[in-house]
């Protein structure tokens, strides 16, 4: 009598489901790809650099550059905007627990001084720049 549970079983059970799994993605691989090649001709153009294209490819190259520099320093500005705020309302638990609130608008008045002098120093850098 043959066991269903014998291990020659198994490992052919264990070989069809593969088989089953890889025709499966190759069925998902074949529709994707049918679908969405229409949809390649539609693709946007790219906007030229905010200082223009310039007359060269390295000159073009710095006017995207210039762009990432300013995208960082707006992402400083984020940060910084986020830590502020983040710390302002750990301040805010705190003196609403223990009644210091002091450490609250010291908190507060240290902070807006940090986000003014952040805006400030990128604006500065984006002048530079």
């Amino acid at each position: 009598m043959i066991r269903l549970f014998h291990p020659v079983f198994q490992k052919s059970r264990y070989r069809i489901h593969e088989i089953k799994t890889l025709f499966y993605r190759v069925l998902a691989l074949l529709t994707v790809g049918i679908t969405s090649s229409p949809a390649l001709a539609q693709l946007p153009t790219m906007d030229e650099p905010t200082r223009g294209e310039g007359s060269g490819l390295m000159e073009t190259i710095q006017n995207y550059l210039y762009d990432a520099a300013i995208l960082g320093g707006l992402i400083i500005a984020t940060v910084a905007f986020y830590i502020v705020g983040q710390s302002a309302l750990a301040k805010y638990k705190e003196a609403s627990e223990k009644g210091q609130w002091g450490a609250f608008g010291i908190t507060i008045v240290v902070g807006i001084i940090l986000i003014v002098a952040v805006i400030w120093l990128a604006t500065k850098a984006a002048e530079i720049l």
